[in-house]
């Protein structure tokens, strides 16, 4: 029968993981660069109207009559106005796309992210979807939610990922204890003192 293990050296059944602590005041630096291209429905809606537009006006070029004149005019003009419309709507999602992304990188979960591929095309398709969801989208906001817990970013997807913001007050009594824990370097030797060393002999020489 061989002999039980010490306490010291058994492995508790339930033991976990601690909580890995994730900077309070977020991650310093600049974000990665922006991986992924405008949104491919924005870019062919944008196309399509474009190519509308010059039919249109081709059509109104070749009318024989005022009234197909008329009616190609009607339709010109809305789709100039969507046009217009397609125009905007992606020059504002790029916008908040990047104003998203920069922000999210500047949060403490972000120190997580650091030094993965994976993770920054992950936080990219992330802001997609919740700048869609924030759209009107149902269907990205689920999408949007989904990704949100995989990155942290909600307290209890954190601990999931067994992680915690660090408190202010932790940060700054951690740094304390590393600063006192410090050893001092030794101290130079004191230099003699001239007027100890030059003395004058009795006799005055």
């Amino acid at each position: 029968m061989s002999a039980p293990k010490h306490p010291s050296v058994r492995r508790r059944r339930n033991a976990v993981d601690p909580l890995r602590a994730l900077p309070s005041t977020g991650r310093a630096g600049e974000p990665p660069p922006w991986p992924l291209q405008p949104s491919a429905a924005l870019i062919g809606r944008l196309d399509y109207l474009e190519d509308r537009v010059s039919a249109l006006n081709s059509e109104i070029a070749d009318a024989r009559t005022g009234r197909e004149k008329g009616t190609a005019q009607r339709r010109l003009n809305e789709a100039t106005q969507g046009l217009a419309v397609a125009r905007v709507e992606l020059e504002q999602t790029c916008a908040t796309e990047t104003e998203l992304w920069e922000t999210l990188w500047r949060t403490p979960q972000a120190s997580m992210w650091d030094g993965s591929a994976a993770f920054t095309r992950e936080v990219a398709t992330f802001v997609r979807w919740q700048v869609r969801a924030e759209q009107g989208d149902l269907k990205a906001a689920g999408e949007a939610r989904q990704r949100s817990d995989r990155l942290g970013l909600t307290p209890l997807a954190l601990m999931r990922l067994r992680a915690e913001v660090e408190r202010a007050e932790d940060a700054e009594a951690r740094g304390q204890r590393r600063r006192t824990s410090r050893t001092p370097t030794d101290a130079a030797p004191a230099r003699p003192d001239p007027r100890q060393v030059l003395r004058l002999t009795p006799n005055g020489r």
